[in-house]
C-alpha cells in the first residue's frame, strides 16, 4: 500500500488530496492527535474529509500487490521499499489513528477495560486440546478450552478431553449450549451490569478507519483473485495473496481480542450497508475502484453466480460491458462440470441416455431451487468478506477472524444468515477443491458454532429458509454423481442411485453438510418444521432414494473377480451419515404421543416412495437371482418410524401399515440380505473377492447394526405378522434355496445350490427363523433391557474393556437420544451384569487392561445365544461365546458335557405384534419340522447338529407360545383316519405333534434306495402293500404351495391383478418334478413328531428305551414345570424338555408320549441293529479310541515339552529356581563339561575348541543414577520444579576424578578411582553355552536368513537358539574347573607376611599373551566387543589419549559394574545372601578370566604398584616431594578400596589362590578402616578432636591397641593436625558441617557403614571366584556375618562382645607408622590445597538403590504443563514432546528441529542419558517408550483409567491414574536390564526418534 504508489500512479488523484505530500511524513502521532480533535467537534464535516483524504492516500488501491501477485514484482511501480514496507507503513498509520495521537498499546488497554465478558468465545485450530462435559452440556458439540474446564467445577462428570479435529472455540458461558452449572469463575458473572459506558471519543476514530481498511482488505482479495482458465484456482497465487495479507488480517484479529467494546465497533463496519454501498459501487471517477468493482463482478459469475441487477439471470447473454470474456468460458465450464445447468443450456449435456436428465429437468423446471443455487446479492461488508473467504477456500487466519466476532450477539445473527445465504456456494467451491479435507474442516468449524445453538437455528429456519436451503443443496450434489441402477431389470430400470466409486463419496465430501444437517436436526423446534412441511419430507425421500439399492452385488459364477473395488465402505458410511443419521435425529423428536402426526407424514411419503421405487425398477414378485444390494434405506427409514409409532406414540400399527401386497414386496429385499448373508457365509460368493465378506460384516457391525440388520429383521417381523404364516415360511425357504433338500427321501437333486452348500444353507434358514421369532429388540423391549441384553451378549463372547463395551454396544448415532456413554444407565447395567476383574502383572508378563467377565448367574440365565449371533461379526465369537459357557458349567458343576446352546425365556410381545406367533402355527412349519426330524433319524446325509439344534429350538418356541386351544382340540382328534386330504389337521403345534403320519409319495431319483424298496412290496412292515395306500399318501411341494398363497392374495387384494403375475421365464423356478429322471415313490413312515422325538432321544444317548416320561414317578412336575435340571445341557435335555412340555400342554400328548414309550419298552425280540444305528455305534466307539489315542499323545507331548522348559532358562521368571546349564564338576573330575545348544555335544572347552557363554553387552548408567537421599526425585511438573544432576552418583564420581586429575599424576590417578557409572559394560547371560565355531555358523546362516529380524545381525546380535533370549557375543570358558576347586581353598598356615610377598611377586610376574590359539583369539574379540559396547567418551578419561592406562582402568572398571550392578539386584545389601537370582546366570567367573589375562599385559611399575605403600615402610618419605615440577601420586587415602581390590586381583595370575585372596582384603580392609577414622576426624568439630585425641592417647600403650579405634583415631588426628588440613575453617566451613553429637555407638555405626559397600562387593566377588555361598542374616549384623566369611574376623572372635569393627583389623606392619607415613601424604598436599584435600577424604559411600522419577497420581498434571511446553532448543512447543523418566529432560520425539549430525533428540538423549538406554514418557500419547541402541519399543502405560485401561494417545481423554504395579515393572526391567528379554515387540528406529 505504498504511499508513494499514488503518486507514481498516472490516474486522475482523488480531489479531496488537498494534503500536501510532505504531510505524510510528520509525525503520525501528531497528525492522529490533530485529526481527533477535529473530528470532536461538534461540525466535524471538515475533519472527516481531511481523514478521509489521508485515508485514500495511506490505503491507496493503487498499490503494487496485484504485480506481486502476478510474478511482475520488477514492474512493481515506484515499489518504496517493495510491497511489505508499504504495508507496514499503512498499518502503522491505522494503528495511530485508531489511538487517536496515543500509545497504541495504552490505547488496546484502554478499550479492553470496557469489554462486558460474560463469553469466552476463544477460538482454536486444528490440533487444539479441548474438553467436553456430557453433564454439563445441552448440545452434544458443547466445548471448553482447557482454562474454562480446569476454572469450572467438573468433578464426578462424564467429562472427555480431545483433540480438536476441526478445530472449535470455547462455549464457557453460552447458556445455550451448555447449563450454567459448568461456567468456570471468570464466566459465571453476568458482567455487564457493573461495565461502564465506553467513552464516545475512545472509539470514535475506529468508526472513521475501519471501514476504509476493511474495504481496503477487500480490494486486495479482488485484485488478487485470477479466475484461472481450468476453472481450478492455482494453490500457489492464492496462497500468495494470503501471505501477503497475514498482517491486515492479523491486525483485524488482534482487534476482536480486544473484547467487547471493540467488537461492537466492528459488527456496525462490517453489517453497515450503507457504508458498503458508498466504498464497492465501483461508480465514480476512481478508476482504481472501477476496476477493482469489475473483478468481482467477473468472480460472481464465474462462481456460476448470478447478481441480480444484471440482465442475465439465467442462461448468458451478451457479456456486459465490464465483463471480460474470461468471465464468459469461466461460467461456461463451470456450468459445464458442475451439471448445475439452466434450462437453456440442458441441450448441449452429453445425452447420457437421458438419465441425468430426466432428474435434472424436474430440479431444475422449480425456480426457487435455481435462486437458492445460483443468485447471491452483497449488501455489506460481511458478505463479501465471506464470499472472498470461501473463494479462497477458507483461509485460516480469516476463519479464526470471522469466528473471533461470534462473542457479539449482533453479530452472530448476522453472521449466521450470511452463511446460510452462501451455502450453496460453499458447496460448490467444495466440491472442487483439491483440499477438500482440509476445507471441509474449516467449514464445520464455522458451521458448527452457529447450528448447535438452537435459538439462532429456529430462527435462521424461519427467516432464511435454511432447511430448504440444506436439503436442495444436498440434492444438488449427490445429483452430479448419480448411475442407473442394475438391480433387478437391468435393461429398463429407471432407477438411479449413487455412484459409491465417485470422489464425492469415497473421500466423504458431503460430511461437512450432512454434519450440518444432523446438528439443525437435533433441535426440536427444527426438526418440527422439517416434519410438517410436506414439500421438504417428498424431497428428502427423494434424496434418500438415490441411495436405495446402491452398490449393487452381482456373485460371479465362473472366474473370479479380476478387480476387488473396495468401494463398499463408501456405501455404507453415506448411508449411516446421510441417511440412518438424519433419521436418528428425526426419531428423537418423535417421542409421544402428540406426534404422532409426525410419523403418519414420514410413513406416507416413505411408502409412496418405495411404491415409486418399486415401479422404477420393475418388480413383481421374484427378486433377480445373484444379486445383493446392503442399501435399503427407505426401507429403514419405514421401519424405524413403524417402531418408534408402536413403542412411544401408541399408534394403531395396522393404520400405517400397506395392503398385503405391498408388504409381500417390503418383504422380498431384506429377506434376501438374510439369505445373501448366509450365501457368503457358505463361501457362495468367494469368487466376488474378500470385499463381499467386509459387506457382510459390516452390515452386522456395532456402528451399524441398528441402522441395518435391526430395521430388516424388524421390518421382516412386521411382514411375518401380517402375511399369511404359509406363504411367509415357504418364501423364506425357497429364498435360502434349500426347497428342495426337504423331502423325505435319502436322495434329491437341488436345481440351485451345490451339495456342499446345502448344509450351511438350511441351518441358515433354520438360524434366520429362530431370530425373526425369538428377537424382541422392537417388539416390546424397553431400553434397559436392550441395553443389558446387548451388553450381556458382548461379554458372552469375550471378556471386554469398558472402553471395547462402549465401542461394542450400539447406540442411536444420533447422540441426544438413547444411551450415551458414560450415562447412569450404562454403568447399573455394567454393575448388574459383570465383575470386574482388576489387571495383574507377573513381572515379564504381558501388560493386561481391566476387564470385565459376566457374573455366574448371567451365564445361568441371561445367556442368550441367539443374540449372540445376531451381534457377531465373525464367526468364531459364536464358538467362544459357547466354550466360555461350556466352561462355566464345568466348573459350577451344572453339566459336565459338551452343552447345547440354552433356550432363554423371552419377553412378552407387544401386543400389535402377536400375529409374528402364527408363523410357529402352520401347517408349512410344522411339515418342515417334521420332515427334518424324520431325516436325522435316518441319518440322512447333510444334516448336523446344528439343524436339530434349530429344529428343537423352533418347537420349544411354538410350545412356548401356543394359543391355549386345548378344548376343541380334543373334540377334533377323533383318531388320524379322517384326515387324509392333508398332512396335518390343523394349525396348532400341540395337537399336530401327536398326529401320526402313515405314508408320504416323494420324488427321487430313480437311483434312490427307496425305487428299490418299492418293488419289493414285502419290505414293508405292514402287509398292505404300499401301493394300495398310494392314495392317502401325503405330497407336498413347498413351492407350489407359495405359489397358490400368492394368487390367493392378489386376487383378494385388487381385481385387476391378472395382468400383474408375470409369465414364468426363469426354468429355475419350475415345478420339481420337471427334471426327466425323477419318478415317484411312496415312503411307509408311520410316525408322529412325539414319536420321532422320544425315538431322537433314544438316538442321542445311545441306548434303547433311554427315555422315561418323569412324571410317572413325580407328578410335581407337571405343577411346578420350571426345572432349573433342565435348562442346562446338550440334546438329550432339549428333548425331555420339549416332551415335558408337550405333556404340560396337553393332555393327549401326554398320554400318547406313555403309551410310545410303553410300546418301545416290552422285550421286542432282540432287534437287528439298523445300519444307521450300527454306523452312529461304531462311530461312537472310534470316536472313543480316537480321543485315548489323542490324549495319550498329549501327554506324552506335556511332558516333553515340561523337560524342555526345566533346562531352558525362562527369561520371563528369574524367581523359578532353573539348575545352571553348566554342570558343576564332581570334586575328582577337574574339568567342568559344557553342553553345545547348537550341535547337542558336551564336553570340556578346550584351548582349540573353546566353548562360550551366550552373553548380551550392554552399555548401562543405572548405577550412576543412584542418588545419596532416599526421597526419590519428582518428575517436574511447573516451571519452579527442575532437577539437576549433581547429587547423582556419576556426577560425583566425575567431580572427584577431575579434582585429582587437576593436582595429581594422570596415571596414578587413574587408578585412584573406577569409571564406568555412566556407560559402564553389563555383560548378562541366560546361562546357555555353545561351541564358538558353531556360533560363527549359526550367525552366518542368519546372516544369509532374509527374514526380518528384529535385530541387526551385521552388529552381532542374534538369539539364544535353544531360549531365545536376546544376545550380542560369546564370552569364552576358560579351560580347566569352573569354580577354582579345593586345593585352591584348603587354607594353608602361612603368616600373612609370607603371603603379602606372594602376592607382590605374583604380581611382578609379567603376564605373556599365551600363545595364539583359537582360545585366545575368542578372548581378544570379546575384549574387543566389551570396548566396542560403550561410547568413547564412556572409556577414555585419560588426559592423553590412548594411553595404556585408560585400558586398564576401563578393563576393572568392567569388574567392578558388574559386581556394583549385582549388588543393586539383590537389592542393595547382601542380607537375603544364597546364589541370589543374579548369581544363577551370572558370568563374572568367565569375564574375570578374560579381563585379568588382558591386564596381566599391562604390569603396573613396581614403584607404584600401591601394593607396597599398603603393606611396606617406604624410608625416604621426604624425597618423593622432592620434584616440584613433576606431579605428585594420588595419596593412598585418596584411593578408592574397591578399585585397589579389582586391580591386585586381576593382576594375579588366575586362578587365584584363596589365601591370597584373604590376605590381599585383609590388608585393603587396614586403609579402608583408616580412611573411615580420617573422615570421621574431618567430620566432627574442633572440640570434639581434641577431646578424643586425648582419650586415645591415654589407651596408646595397652596390648591390642592397634584394634581399638579410639586409639587409632587420636592418632590420626594427632598426625593429621601436623598439617593444615584442620586449618583455615573459615566461618562459612562451619556452617556446612553439621554439629552431631558423636557418641561411641554412632562413631561405630558410622565406621560400619563406611566400610559395608567394599565388604559387601568383596564377599560377592569371593562367591563368583570361589562358589562359596553367602549366609543370610539381619541387616543389623551384615558387618559381623560379612566380614566373618572373608576371613577378616579371627576365628577366636567372641560374640558376647558387643561387635567393635576394629577387631577385624590384622595390620601386615605396625599400624601406627603406616598411618603416619599415610597422613604424611595428605599433608604434603594440604599443605597447598586444604579445600581440596578435605573433599577429597570425604567421601560418600552410602548411596542409595536408584529409581525413576516418581510420577503424579494424576495424567493431567503432567499433560497441562508439557504439552504446552517449548522445546529448550528450538524455543518451539514440539509436535511431539516427550520427557525422560530417568533425569526429566524434555524432548521432542522424532523433532528436525532438534536434529544433530542425523541423530533425533530423543536418540541422542538415550546415548548422553542412559549409554544407549532411554526411558521416555510420550505426553500426547500417554505411553512408554523404550530406546535400546539401535532399536525401539512400545513398552505400554503407566496410567490407567478408573476401569483399568490404558488410552494410548489420549483417543477416549478420560482422567488417568498412575498404576504403582505397572511402574514398578517398569522400573525393575530398567534396573535388571532385561528390556531386551521381556519386550517382544522392537524395531530399529534409525535415529529418528
Amino acid at each position: 500500500m505504498a504511499a508513494a504508489a499514488a503518486a507514481a500512479v498516472g490516474g486522475p488523484q482523488p480531489p479531496q488530496a488537498e494534503v500536501p505530500a510532505p504531510g505524510l511524513a510528520l509525525d503520525k502521532a501528531a497528525t492522529a492527535a490533530h485529526l481527533k480533535a477535529a473530528l470532536s467537534r461538534p461540525d466535524n464535516r471538515a475533519g472527516a474529509e481531511e481523514l478521509q483524504a489521508l485515508l485514500e492516500r495511506v490505503l491507496s488501491a493503487e498499490r503494487p500487490l496485484a504485480a506481486a501477485a502476478d510474478g511482475e514484482e520488477a514492474a512493481a511501480a515506484g515499489g518504496g521499499g517493495g510491497p511489505g514496507a508499504a504495508e507496514e507503513e499503512a498499518l502503522e498509520w491505522c494503528k495511530c489513528l485508531l489511538a487517536g495521537g496515543g500509545g497504541y498499546d495504552e490505547f488496546c488497554a484502554a478499550v479492553r477495560a470496557y469489554d462486558p465478558a460474560a463469553l469466552c468465545g476463544l477460538v482454536w485450530t486444528a490440533n487444539f486440546v479441548a474438553y467436553r462435559c456430557r453433564t454439563c452440556g445441552i448440545s452434544p458439540c458443547m466445548s471448553l478450552c482447557a482454562e474454562c474446564f480446569h476454572q469450572g467445577d467438573h468433578t464426578g462428570h462424564d467429562f472427555n478431553m480431545f483433540r480438536s479435529q476441526a478445530g472449535g472455540a470455547c462455549d464457557c458461558g453460552d447458556s445455550n449450549v451448555m447449563r450454567e452449572s459448568g461456567f468456570c469463575k471468570r464466566h459465571q458473572i453476568k458482567s455487564s451490569s457493573n461495565i461502564p459506558c465506553v467513552p464516545k471519543d475512545l472509539l470514535m476514530m475506529s468508526e472513521f478507519v475501519l471501514p476504509r481498511f476493511i474495504f481496503c482488505l477487500i480490494q486486495y482479495l479482488r485484485e488478487g483473485y485470477n479466475e484461472p482458465a481450468a476453472d481450478v484456482p492455482s494453490e500457489k497465487d492464492l496462497n500468495k495473496v494470503l501471505q501477503l495479507l497475514e498482517p491486515q488480517i492479523s491486525f483485524l484479529e488482534d482487534l476482536t481480542k480486544m473484547g467487547g467494546a471493540m467488537r461492537s465497533v466492528l459488527t456496525q463496519v462490517l453489517t453497515n450497508q450503507q457504508n458498503y454501498k458508498d466504498l464497492t459501487s465501483g461508480l465514480g471517477e476512481n478508476a482504481c475502484a472501477r476496476k477493482s468493482h469489475e473483478k468481482y463482478l467477473i468472480a460472481l459469475k464465474s462462481s456460476g453466480l448470478t447478481y441480480p441487477e444484471d440482465k442475465l439471470v439465467y442462461g448468458i447473454q451478451e457479456p456486459s460491458a465490464g465483463a471480460s470474456t474470461l468471465a464468459v468460458q469461466g461460467f461456461a465450464s463451470a456450468a459445464g462440470t458442475l451439471g448445475q445447468l439452466d434450462s437453456s443450456d440442458e441441450e448441449d449435456q452429453d445425452g447420457s441416455q437421458g438419465l441425468g436428465k430426466r432428474k435434472r429437468v424436474k430440479l431444475s423446471s422449480n425456480t426457487k431451487d435455481q435462486s437458492i443455487m445460483d443468485v447471491l446479492k452483497h449488501k455489506s461488508f460481511l458478505e463479501e468478506l465471506l464470499f472472498w473467504t470461501i473463494k479462497y477456500e477458507f483461509p485460516q487466519k480469516m476463519v479464526t477472524f470471522l469466528l473471533n466476532m461470534l462473542p457479539d450477539q449482533e453479530y452472530k445473527v448476522a453472521f449466521t444468515k450470511t452463511f446460510v445465504q452462501h451455502y450453496a456456494f460453499i458447496m460448490k467451491t467444495l466440491k472442487k477443491s483439491h483440499e477438500s479435507d482440509t476445507m471441509s474442516n474449516r467449514i464445520v468449524h464455522i458451521s458448527v458454532q452457529l447450528f448447535s445453538n438452537e435459538e439462532l437455528a429456529r430462527q435462521v429456519t424461519e427467516e432464511c429458509q435454511l432447511l430448504d436451503i440444506m436439503v436442495t443443496v444436498l440434492l444438488y450434489m449427490m445429483e452430479s454423481c448419480l448411475i442407473k441402477s442394475e438391480l433387478q431389470d437391468e435393461e429398463n430400470s429407471l432407477h438411479v442411485v449413487v455412484n459409491c466409486g465417485e470422489a464425492l463419496l469415497k473421500n466423504n465430501t458431503y460430511w461437512p453438510l450432512v454434519s450440518d444437517f444432523i446438528n439443525i436436526l437435533s433441535h426440536q423446534s427444527v426438526a418440527k418444521r422439517f416434519l410438517e412441511d410436506h414439500g421438504l419430507l417428498v424431497t428428502w425421500m427423494n434424496f434418500v432414494s438415490f441411495f436405495q439399492g446402491m452398490n449393487l452385488n452381482k456373485r460371479e459364477l465362473n472366474e473370479h473377480v479380476e478387480f476387488e473395488s473396495q468401494t463398499y465402505y463408501a456405501a455404507f458410511a453415506a448411508e449411516l451419515e446421510a441417511c440412518a443419521q438424519p433419521m436418528w435425529g428425526l426419531l428423537s423428536h418423535c417421542k409421544v404421543r402428540e406426534t404422532q402426526e409426525y410419523t403418519r407424514n414420514v410413513v406416507r411419503y416413505c411408502l409412496e416412495a418405495l411404491q415409486d421405487w418399486f415401479d422404477a425398477i420393475n418388480f413383481v414378485d421374484e427378486p433377480a437371482p445373484n444379486q445383493v444390494t446392503f442399501h435399503l434405506p427407505l426401507h429403514r427409514y419405514y421401519a424405524m418410524f413403524l417402531s418408534k409409532a408402536v413403542k412411544c406414540q401408541e399408534l394403531d400399527l395396522d393404520s400405517v401399515l400397506p395392503d398385503q401386497e405391498m408388504l409381500m414386496k417390503l418383504m422380498i429385499h431384506p429377506l434376501q440380505i438374510q439369505a445373501s448373508l448366509a450365501e457368503i457365509h457358505s463361501n457362495m460368493w468367494v469368487r466376488n473377492g474378500l470385499q463381499i465378506k467386509g459387506q457382510a460384516m459390516t452390515y452386522v457391525q456395532s456402528h451399524f447394526c441398528n441402522s441395518m440388520i435391526d430395521p430388516d429383521i424388524y421390518l421382516l417381523q412386521v411382514c411375518a405378522s401380517r402375511l399369511d404364516p404359509d406363504y411367509f415360511i415357504s418364501s423364506v425357504f425357497e429364498r435360502f434355496k434349500v426347497v428342495d433338500l426337504l423331502t423325505m427321501a435319502s436322495q434329491h437333486q437341488n436345481t440351485v445350490l451345490d451339495a456342499e452348500h446345502e448344509r450351511s444353507m438350511l441351518e441358515g434358514a433354520l438360524t434366520f427363523l429362530v431370530i425373526l421369532l425369538s428377537l424382541r429388540l422392537h417388539l416390546g423391549m424397553s431400553d434397559d433391557e436392550i441395553l443389558r441384553a446387548e451388553m450381556v451378549a458382548q461379554l458372552c463372547m469375550n471378556d471386554r474393556t469398558h472402553s471395547s463395551l462402549l465401542d461394542l454396544i450400539p447406540e442411536n448415532p444420533n447422540p441426544k437420544s438413547g444411551i450415551i456413554p458414560g450415562s447412569y444407565s450404562f454403568e447399573s447395567v455394567l454393575s448388574a451384569v459383570a465383575d470386574f476383574k482388576a489387571p495383574v502383572f507377573e513381572p515379564g508378563g504381558s501388560m493386561q487392561q481391566g476387564m470385565y467377565t459376566p457374573k455366574a448367574e448371567v451365564w445361568d440365565h441371561e445367556f442368550d445365544p441367539v443374540m449372540v449371533i445376531l451381534r457377531t461379526v465373525y464367526r468364531r465369537d459364536v464358538q467362544s461365546a459357547m466354550d466360555r459357557y461350556t466352561a462355566f458349567l464345568k466348573q459350577s458343576g451344572k453339566f459336565p458335557g459338551n452343552p447345547w446352546p440354552p433356550y432363554k425365556k423371552r419377553t412378552p410381545l407387544h401386543p400389535s405384534y402377536k400375529g409374528l406367533m402364527r408363523l410357529l402355527h402352520c401347517k408349512t412349519l410344522h411339515i418342515v419340522l417334521f420332515t427334518l426330524l424324520y431325516k436325522i433319524l435316518m441319518d440322512h446325509q447333510n444334516l448336523s447338529e446344528h439343524v436339530l439344534c434349530m429344529v428343537l429350538y423352533l418347537i420349544e418356541l411354538g410350545l412356548e407360545n401356543s394359543a391355549e386351544e386345548e378344548s376343541d382340540e380334543e373334540a377334533s382328534a377323533c383318531g388320524p383316519e379322517r384326515c387324509h386330504d392333508s398332512w396335518f389337521p390343523g394349525s396348532n403345534l400341540v395337537s399336530n405333534m401327536r398326529h401320526f403320519i402313515n405314508y408320504v409319495r416323494v420324488r427321487v431319483p430313480e437311483t434312490a434306495p427307496e425305487v428299490k424298496r418299492d418293488s419289493l412290496a414285502s419290505t414293508s412292515s405292514d402287509s398292505l402293500g404300499s401301493l394300495q395306500n398310494s392314495g392317502t399318501a401325503q405330497v407336498f411341494s413347498l413351492v407350489a404351495e407359495r405359489r397358490k398363497k400368492f394368487q390367493e392374495i392378489i386376487n383378494r387384494s385388487n381385481s385387476e391383478a391378472n395382468q400383474v403375475v408375470r409369465p414364468k421365464t426363469s426354468s429355475k423356478w419350475s415345478a420339481p418334478g420337471s427334471a426327466p429322471q425323477l419318478t415317484t415313490a411312496i415312503l411307509e413312515i408311520k410316525e408322529s413328531i412325539l414319536s420321532l422325538l422320544i425315538k431322537l432321544h433314544h438316538k442321542l444317548s445311545g441306548k434303547q428305551n433311554s427315555y422315561y416320561p418323569p412324571w410317572l414317578d413325580d407328578i410335581e412336575i407337571l405343577i411346578q414345570p420350571e426345572i432349573p435340571k433342565y435348562s442346562h445341557g446338550d440334546g438329550i435335555t432339549a428333548v425331555e424338555r420339549i416332551l415335558l412340555k408337550a405333556a404340560l400342554q396337553s393332555r393327549m400328548n401326554k398320554r400318547i408320549i406313555e403309551e410310545t414309550c410303553r410300546k418301545v419298552t416290552p422285550p421286542v425280540p432282540p432287534k437287528k441293529i439298523t445300519a444307521a444305528e450300527k454306523r452312529t455305534l461304531d462311530k461312537e466307539e472310534r470316536r472313543q479310541k480316537a480321543r485315548e489315542r489323542q490324549q495319550k499323545l498329549l501327554a506324552e507331548f506335556a511332558s516333553r515339552q515340561k523337560s524342555f522348559m526345566e533346562t531352558a532358562m525362562d527369561v520371563d521368571s528369574p524367581e523359578s529356581d532353573i539348575p545352571m546349564e553348566i554342570t558343576t564338576a564332581e570334586p575328582q573330575v577337574s574339568e567342568a563339561v559344557y553342553d553345545c545348544v547348537i550341535c547337542g555335544q558336551s564336553g570340556p572347552s578346550s584351548e582349540d575348541r573353546p566353548t562360550g557363554l551366550v552373553v548380551l553387552l550392554q552399555a548401562s548408567s543405572v548405577l550412576g543414577q543412584c542418588r545419596d537421599n532416599i526421597e526419590p526425585k519428582k518428575l517436574p511438573i511447573s516451571e519452579e520444579e527442575q532437577i539437576y544432576p549433581w547429587d547423582t552418583c556419576a556426577a560425583v564420581h566425575d567431580v572427584r576424578l577431575s579434582l585429582l586429575q587437576r593436582y595429581f599424576k594422570d596415571s596414578s590417578c587413574l587408578l585412584a578411582v573406577s569409571i564406568g557409572w555412566e556407560g559402564g559394560v553389563y555383560v548378562q547371560t541366560c546361562g546357555h553355552t555353545l561351541h564358538i565355531d558353531c556360533h560363527k555358523s549359526y550367525m552366518e546362516s542368519l546372516r544369509n536368513d532374509q527374514v526380518l529380524q528384529g535385530f541387526s545381525v551385521d552388529k552381532g546380535e542374534f538369539t539364544c537358539p535353544l531360549c531365545r533370549q536376546f544376545a550380542n557375543s560369546v564370552l569364552p570358558c576358560y579351560p580347566g574347573s569352573n569354580v577354582e576347586n579345593n586345593l585352591w581353598q584348603r587354607p594353608s598356615n602361612k603368616s600373612i607376611q609370607d603371603l603379602i610377598k606372594e602376592v607382590e611377586e605374583l604380581q611382578g610376574r609379567p603376564g605373556a599373551f599365551p600363545s595364539e590359539t583359537n582360545l585366545s583369539k575368542e578372548m581378544e574379540s570379546v575384549m574387543k566387543d566389551i570396548k566396542n559396547t560403550t561410547q568413547k567418551k564412556y572409556r577414555d578419561y585419560s588426559k592423553t589419549p590412548g594411553s595404556p592406562d585408560n585400558d586398564f582402568l576401563f578393563m576393572y572398571s568392567v569388574a567392578r559394574t558388574n559386581l556394583e550392578l549385582e549388588l543393586i539386584h539383590r537389592g542393595g545389601n547382601l542380607c537375603s545372601g544364597g546364589a541370589s537370582t543374579a548369581g544363577k546366570r551370572s558370568c563374572l567367573n568367565q569375564l574375570f578370566h578374560v579381563l585379568a589375562l588382558h591386564m596381566r599385559l599391562y604390569s603396573i611399575d613396581s614403584e607404584y604398584n600401591p601394593w607396597r605403600k599398603l603393606t611396606q615402610l617406604l624410608e625416604e618419605m621426604s624425597s618423593q616431594l622432592g620434584n616440584e615440577e613433576q606431579q605428585p601420586e594420588v595419596p593412598i587415602l585418596y584411593h578408592d578400596v574397591t578399585s585397589l581390590l579389582l586391580i591386585q586381583i586381576l593382576m594375579m595370575p588366575q586362578p587365584l589362590h584363596k589365601d591370597h585372596f584373604t590376605c590381599i582384603v585383609k590388608v585393603l580392609f587396614t586403609l579402608l578402616y583408616t580412611q573411615g577414622l580420617v573422615a570421621l576426624s574431618v567430620k566432627c568439630n574442633e572440640e570434639d578432636r581434641s577431646a578424643w585425641k586425648h582419650t586415645g592417647a591415654l589407651k596408646k600403650n595397652t596390648c591390642d591397641a592397634e584394634k581399638s579405634y579410639e586409639v587409632l583415631l587420636s592418632f590420626v588426628i594427632s598426625e593429621l593436625s601436623k598439617g593444615k588440613l584442620y586449618h583455615e575453617e573459615g566461618t562459612q566451613e562451619c556452617a556446612t558441617i553439621i554439629p552431631v553429637a558423636w557418641s561411641p555407638e554412632s562413631m561405630e555405626k558410622y565406621l560400619q557403614d563406611f566400610c559395608l559397600p567394599f565388604l559387601r562387593i568383596t564377599s560377592l566377588l569371593q562367591h563368583h571366584l570361589f562358589g562359596e555361598d553367602l549366609p543370610s542374616c539381619q541387616e543389623e549384623e551384615e558387618f559381623s556375618v560379612l566380614s566373618s566369611c572373608l576371613g577378616l574376623l579371627p576365628t577366636f572372635y567372641q560374640t558376647e562382645h558387643p561387635f567393635i569393627s576394629a577387631s577385624c583389623l590384622d595390620w601386615p606392619v605396625p599400624a601406627f607408622d603406616i598411618i603416619s607415613q599415610w597422613c604424611f601424604e595428605i599433608n604434603s598436599f594440604t599443605e597447598r590445597h586444604a579445600e581440596q584435600g578435605k573433599a577429597l577424604l570425604i567421601q560418600e559411600s552410602k548411596w542409595k538403590l536408584p529409581h525413576l522419577l516418581q510420577l503424579p497420581e494424576n495424567y493431567n498434571t503432567i499433560f497441562q504443563y508439557y504439552h504446552r511446553k517449548t522445546c529448550s532448543v528450538c524455543t518451539k512447543v514440539p509436535k511431539d514432546p516427550a520427557v525422560c523418566l530417568v533425569c526429566g529432560t524434555f524432548v521432542c520425539l522424532k523433532g528436525l528441529c532438534c536434529k544433530q549430525q542425523s541423530y533425533c533428540e530423543c536418540v541422542l538423549h538415550s546415548q548422553n542419558c542412559g549409554a544407549g538406554t532411554g526411558i521416555f514418557l510420550l505426553i500426547n500419547a500417554s505411553v512408554i517408550i523404550i530406546i535400546r541402541g539401535h532399536r525401539f519399543c512400545l513398552w505400554g502405560s503407566v496410567y490407567l483409567d478408573a476401569h483399568g485401561e490404558e488410552d494410548r494417545d489420549l483417543r477416549r481423554g478420560k482422567p488417568l491414574y498412575i498404576c504403582k504395579e505397572r511402574y514398578k515393572v517398569l522400573e525393575q526391567q530398567w534396573i535388571s536390564h532385561t528390556f531386551d528379554h521381556i519386550n517382544k515387540r522392537w524395531g530399529p528406529h534409525y535415529n529418528g526418534l
